[in-house]
């Protein structure tokens, strides 16, 4: 039985013009599959041909860099050349099927490249990491006004070929402290040029790149940004000036905004407070994402207008079709509590731990497997190791 009458079942229009099937996007979930040359394989494509079968309307690629000089984790996908086209053309036409609009992530991880790939980082201004995880990334150097361009266009140039190769859009990756999230945050960017200063100045290299794709991809072509509340900090990124950047951005014409935060379903008032306060800001689409589980809660952000779309990551990662199943009826939810015996080592290890439990069940998917339910935390680590070896289990970001 179809449930049509579910409010996330329901079709959307995007700014540009393009519609929605549903309300359900499957957000960014880093493959780290690509070849050893950063290119995608066939294991993409099947990948991808599940999560389009699966039913939501927007599937957003894993990190896309658009520097091979800078990379954020191990088998990143590096789209820099049209040498790529034919692989990313096969990819785009698997994930396109089903009506799926397939969206490519593109990041650039500024002073947040680790150091087993970067042993000088770029960065708006030479602040090192610190922190618990500040021993895994190198000191960066400033960027050049002139660098700063040239980051522009390579931005630009990836948005430009996925285009071609049949990506129905693009996301700009300002979240969680890479590149452009570094230019927004005064604590990052101590510059005092045109790319600095001022929250105007700091947001300039965002709408740059924004404004570059729009002009090079057309009035049509998707562009959606993704922000998050854990990265609003008093002393560098204030919740005002989150929201000028998103006020900003849908003046500019940006087709929809998603805002990840911590888990919707178990905050109290904080996550669906302000979502609901951001949503009432721009009449641009707002997409959350982080901890959806139970349809009820889907159905309530979007009855009480925090969200025009529901972001869900984690689940899909062993539940490819969890779309499907919500939508004919068949949804039951699953919470995997991996644990590795410890509250004090699960804390510590958190990211590490869903990160490599995530990769493995893509990467059985990728292969024709079935993905493998345990609640082993040690398990999945061992599998991150197996995957991309020590380096695997090491920080590749700075919180």
């Amino acid at each position: 039985m179809l449930m049509n009458y579910l409010q996330v079942s329901k079709v959307i229009t995007l700014p540009c013009g393009v519609t929605i099937k549903n309300r359900f996007v499957k957000t960014a979930l880093s493959e780290t599959m690509a070849t050893d040359d950063h290119q995608p394989n066939h294991l993409f494509n099947r990948l991808y041909r599940q999560w389009a079968i699966g039913g939501a309307g927007i599937v957003i690629t894993g990190n896309v860099m658009v520097d091979r000089h800078a990379l954020a984790e191990p088998g990143n996908i590096v789209v820099d050349s049209d040498r790529v086209l034919p692989k990313l053309r096969q990819w785009a036409a698997d994930g396109t099927i089903n009506d799926t609009q397939l969206w490519m992530q593109l990041n650039h991880p500024g002073r947040q490249s680790p150091k087993m790939f970067s042993s000088r980082p770029v960065a708006p201004s030479a602040i090192p990491i610190t922190g618990k995880n500040r021993r895994a990334f190198e000191s960066p150097r400033a960027l050049t006004a002139n660098e700063i361009k040239e980051l522009v266009q390579k931005f630009v140039k990836s948005a430009v070929i996925a285009q071609k190769a049949g990506f129905t859009g693009v996301q700009l990756h300002g979240a969680f402290g890479y590149l452009i999230n570094q230019f927004l945050s005064s604590k990052m960017n101590h510059r005092t040029d045109d790319y600095g200063g001022s929250i105007e100045n700091r947001m300039r290299f965002l709408t740059d790149i924004y404004q570059g794709i729009r002009k090079a991809c057309g009035p049509k072509f998707p562009i959606s940004l993704k922000l998050s509340l854990t990265d609003i900090d008093v002393t560098g990124f204030t919740q005002r000036q989150f929201e000028m950047v998103i006020k900003k951005m849908a003046a500019l014409g940006i087709d929809m905004i998603e805002i990840a935060g911590d888990d919707y379903e178990n905050s109290q008032i904080g996550f669906s407070g302000q979502a609901h306060f951001i949503n009432q800001l721009v009449n641009v689409p707002i997409a959350l994402s982080g901890g959806f589980r139970h349809i009820s809660a889907m159905e309530e952000a979007l009855g009480r207008q925090d969200a025009s779309l529901i972001g869900v990551c984690t689940p899909m990662a062993f539940m490819t079709d969890m779309p499907n199943q919500i939508l004919r009826s068949r949804y039951q939810p699953f919470v995997l509590p991996l644990s590795t015996g410890s509250n004090r080592l699960d804390d510590k290890l958190k990211s590490i731990i869903v990160t490599s439990y995530c990769e493995e069940q893509i990467r059985r998917i990728a292969e024709g497997k079935q993905p493998k339910l345990y609640r082993n935390a040690w398990l999945s680590m061992l599998a991150g190791i197996q995957l991309h070896g020590i380096k695997g289990l090491k920080p590749r970001r700075a919180q």
